[in-house]
């Protein structure tokens, strides 16, 4: 992969510098919880790292696949992005893969979604100016755009063709930024199934041609298996991408001001602030739904129609932003 050569980051002052070995202190610090906030499942090596969540933009369009560290996040969201394709917001705290990628450009919902996380890092590969000058505006957000690199802690590999070849360490991204404190759960968790799920075997998103996206439940191993177009979806070792939780989102996704990649090619705004239905699948269930969130720094919550609110299964959760004019089925 060659020589990685470290470079000075454009991001705020106040939190841009990181150690020489491109580990943080906040990594490095005394653990103090036993379960991960993302997925309440047990911490590795015994307590909760002291870093914010980080969110990482990876593209998704065929030439994308198959991708580095999906199977080691513990949320990934999946956005609609212009010209049919989707995009994925890998979120990770608890865990730390090696590579993450190919890393993407940046779109109007993608600091919508991570508002939720409290001071999350959101990484990305530049972005129309319009969206990244609202990014460079949260206050919240440590925000790094991996194009204002030459080298650590993002590489660009020798076997893709650009853009689809720029990759990022975690522990390097974590080492530009001081903070210290994780984020708080995006979901309540239970072991105990909620009552009121119909049985499925799987149900299909058509996002588009390209992105005609399956997930179908596996009893042997106790997940949701993700497919696209009837083909396993398949991670960077040969692993077929797979979720404990999934959620599916149908969201108001009005067409953006600006065209994103070229004349013709308005952004999708998905609306996650706000209110609607929802499918929320676990154990082989699907529950019936509605998401609300009424603000940019809450968390999700989703209830069904008796008012009952759901929890998620103690593991790694997909969600699927969907637009509302993308009709999804169940089998």
């Amino acid at each position: 992969m060659g020589a990685l050569v470290a470079t000075l980051f454009n991001g705020p002052a106040a939190k841009s510098s990181s150690s020489a070995t491109g580990i943080s202190k906040p990594e490095a610090a005394a653990k103090v919880s036993a379960t991960c906030p993302l997925t309440d499942l047990p911490a590795p090596q015994g307590g909760v790292p002291q870093r914010p969540a980080l969110a990482i933009k990876v593209g998704n369009d065929p030439g994308a696949r198959p991708q580095s560290g999906l199977s080691a996040a513990d949320i990934v969201y999946e956005v609609q992005a212009e010209g049919g394709i989707t995009r994925l917001i890998a979120v990770y705290q608890c865990n730390a893969p090696a590579l993450v990628g190919p890393i993407r450009s940046l779109r109007w919902v993608d600091w919508h979604v991570v508002g939720q996380f409290g001071n999350p890092i959101l990484v990305f590969a530049g972005g129309i100016i319009p969206d990244v000058n609202q990014v460079f505006q949260q206050g919240w957000l440590f925000h790094v755009d991996a194009l204002s690199f030459s080298g650590s802690p993002f590489v660009r590999t020798a076997n893709r063709v650009p853009p689809e070849n720029l990759y990022g360490s975690p522990a390097g991204i974590w080492g530009l930024d001081h903070s210290s404190k994780p984020p708080a759960p995006v979901f309540s968790f239970s072991k105990a199934e909620p009552s009121g799920g119909e049985t499925v075997s799987s149900i299909n998103l058509p996002y588009s041609g390209a992105s005609n996206i399956t997930w179908s439940w596996s009893a042997a191993k106790g997940e949701w298996l993700r497919y696209y177009s009837g083909v396993p979806a398949l991670g960077n070792g040969g692993e077929q991408l797979s979720a404990t939780n999934v959620v599916v989102e149908y969201v108001n996704a009005p067409p953006g001001p600006y065209n994103e990649s070229g004349p013709n090619s308005p952004g999708v705004r998905s609306q996650t602030i706000g209110s609607g239905s929802a499918w929320v699948l676990r154990n082989g269930k699907l529950y019936q739904a509605t998401w609300n969130r009424p603000s940019l720094a809450s968390p999700t919550s989703f209830v069904t129609a008796s008012g009952t609110k759901l929890s998620m299964s103690p593991g790694r959760t997909w969600v699927e932003i969907v637009p509302n004019w993308v009709h999804g089925t169940i089998q």
